[in-house]
């Protein structure tokens, strides 16, 4: 078997393909082959290995040799594992496993930025059929990709009411944020302000959905409502996450919104209401903390942290 040059076949036969030998041995071999082929090569021998071989090891351990050089001939072999055009359904290996050679496909895809994939990306994200470690690898990748025809698959299923995986919606809400996409503000804002018990037990989506926000269009009078009704909630991280949100949303009244979380029940949050007032307002806030009676012993102390700390910092400086 020629190709460019190589015989796939004599280098398939040297590493071990095809006989008994221990697939830790033939890892290792697959390891070694760097030192007797240039890049350009061994790109076109992973390639065509990972289609030749059905070891979940072996794949895996190909992927992640592919994924060290991300070269877009990769990404048809690829996109036929994700997608089982190879028929591994048929080989004596673990389900688990084959689903891990998938997920780790997606991954790879992922780092090679490359839009064209983005079809069968959404093909096992929109599968309710497929397995959820595969869609929230896929979700993700869909993130890093950053093709915006992404965007209202990805707000379809994070307002999906019979989606059932909140793991799922949480990737979604993820590669959103990442996309950048101001279509996703909208819902996104809906979902959070709706009155739903499931955001109430999973409050990990909530703070997926308030990072998102962050990155998307904060010049939004209903993306700050939302920011503000969070300081509310009654998960301290969420506050907190409000907390950061507001701070950086560049919102010119965002020091007097922050302000009142100095009095909050949660020490961490009047901590990180109080570092977020520092950095919009500089040292004052720090002085009348310590000043004023209304603030207990704890803020008073981080306050006084922080002036040591700053003017340590002055120190050196000057």
């Amino acid at each position: 078997m020629e190709n460019n040059g190589l015989d796939l076949e004599l280098i398939l036969q040297s590493c071990g393909v095809g006989t008994d030998v221990d697939e830790e041995v033939l890892i290792e071999n697959l390891i070694n082959l760097s030192d007797n082929y240039t890049d350009e090569e061994l790109v076109q021998i992973y390639n065509h290995l990972m289609g030749t071989l059905y070891n979940p090891k072996v794949l895996m351990q190909l992927i992640r040799l592919s994924d060290q050089y991300r070269d877009k001939s990769s990404l048809s072999v690829l996109c036929d594992l994700l997608l089982m055009r190879i028929n591994l359904e048929n080989t004596p290996y673990d389900f688990d496993d084959l689903i891990n050679v998938r997920v780790m496909c997606a991954k790879a895809i992922a780092n090679i930025k490359d839009t064209s994939v983005v079809g069968s990306l959404l093909y096992c994200l929109n599968n309710k059929d497929e397995n959820y470690k595969v869609r929230l690898a896929c979700a993700d990748a869909l993130g890093k990709i950053g093709d915006k025809y992404a965007a209202a698959p990805l707000i379809d299923l994070i307002q999906d009411e019979d989606e059932k995986s909140v793991y799922l919606k949480e990737s979604a809400v993820s590669a959103l944020g990442v996309l950048g996409d101001d279509r996703a503000v909208e819902p996104l804002v809906s979902i959070l302000e709706a009155k739903q018990g499931f955001l109430d037990k999973f409050s990990f989506l909530k703070e997926r959905i308030i990072e998102a926000l962050g990155k998307l269009n904060t010049d939004n009078s209903k993306v700050i409502k939302a920011f503000k009704n969070s300081l509310l909630d009654r998960s301290p991280m969420i506050r907190i996450n409000a907390i950061e949100a507001i701070m950086n949303s560049g919102e010119e009244d965002a020091y007097e919104i922050i302000k009142p979380s100095l009095q909050d029940e949660d020490d961490e949050v009047k901590k990180n209401a109080l570092i977020a007032l520092y950095n919009l307002g500089g040292r004052d806030i720090l002085d009348e903390v310590i000043s004023m009676p209304s603030y207990n012993e704890f803020l008073k102390q981080e306050a006084q942290d922080l002036i040591d700390e700053y003017e340590s910092e002055e120190d050196i400086d000057e």
